[in-house]
């Protein structure tokens, strides 16, 4: 009967640069830092995670992010920063090839490259999407932990906490947040969380509306908000009669803010605050007829 071997760890990468698997790599593995050779080599395969990654870890550890990174439209990071690393597409052949210590996955992982990296004995740890800032803090600080780089894991930690630090000035201000497909968050969940700190109130929990419920476009009509915040393009998230609502303001948002925390708190605070100071100077400049429509209109 033939025997069956598990490897893991530094046993894996000899076993596999013996059997000429070292060909298929997709780019070179990198030696560790300088005072870092127990530092773990990395493959992630979560844009979430990406964004973090690349925050708290030498660049010589990280041996491919997603290829979500690579991509404007998914990315969680700057893209050229992304592409100054590998990727991959999350094949298992991928993976062995680049030879990591460890593998970054999100919740969501096809259960047969799950399936098939621990058979082969390969560490695979697991983060979830966090859900408000504090699980988001820890999971930075797990991370950091993770890859041996507690100080930066410290240091993204001390900056999210800035961009939250300083009070918002003024009235609440009821946002519909229209996420792609037309639904809406929840109570719990970051983005949700975000916006109570930057100064805006549900609009759909006012109205009973719970995670993922769908709100069509003659519903904004009929039950406008203060604020929309489009972060779709369906038909009705780009239908012209959005931009005739004289008691709205219509913004756009990047989908790439609304799920994933790290860095990503930062941004999405900016654009928040942004959007603030252009409804603040709408409203201080109260204008009639064809110049207040325009002033209406979303931006291009």
């Amino acid at each position: 009967m033939a025997r069956t071997t598990i490897f893991s760890g530094k046993r894996l990468r000899h076993a596999l640069m013996g059997a000429g698997a070292i060909a298929l790599a997709s780019c070179a593995v990198s030696e560790p830092p300088p005072g870092a050779s127990d530092a773990p080599t990395i493959v992630s395969l979560n844009p979430c995670l990406d964004a973090i990654l690349v925050e708290v870890a030498a660049p010589s550890q990280i041996l491919a992010l997603s290829h979500y990174s690579r991509d404007p439209s998914a990315s969680s990071m700057d893209v050229d920063r992304a592409r100054e690393f590998g990727v991959t597409e999350g094949t298992v052949e991928e993976i062995l090839a680049l030879q990591p210590d460890i593998v970054l996955v999100g919740t969501f992982m096809a259960p047969a490259t799950r399936n098939a990296l621990d058979r082969l004995g390969v560490r695979v740890e697991t983060f979830g999407s966090p859900v408000s800032v504090e699980e988001s803090m820890a999971q930075v600080r797990e991370l950091s932990a993770l890859t041996g780089g507690k100080a930066a894991g410290e240091a993204l930690a001390g900056r999210i906490g800035q961009a939250l630090a300083d009070p918002v000035a003024g009235p609440e201000i009821s946002t519909l947040m229209w996420q792609p497909g037309q639904i809406v968050p929840g109570d719990t969940t970051l983005v949700s969380e975000m916006l109570g700190r930057s100064g805006f109130v549900s609009h759909s929990a006012a109205r009973g509306l719970a995670q993922g419920d769908y709100v069509a476009l003659e519903t904004v009509l009929a039950e406008p908000p203060e604020l929309l915040l489009v972060a779709g393009s369906s038909a009705g998230q780009r239908h012209p009669m959005l931009d005739r609502m004289q008691t709205t303001h219509v913004e756009t948002l990047e989908p790439n803010l609304l799920y994933c925390g790290g860095p990503t708190i930062i941004a999405l605070r900016e654009r928040l605050d942004a959007v603030r100071e252009a409804i603040e100077r709408r409203n201080a400049v109260p204008l009639d007829g064809p110049q207040q429509a325009m002033l209406q209109r979303r931006p291009q």
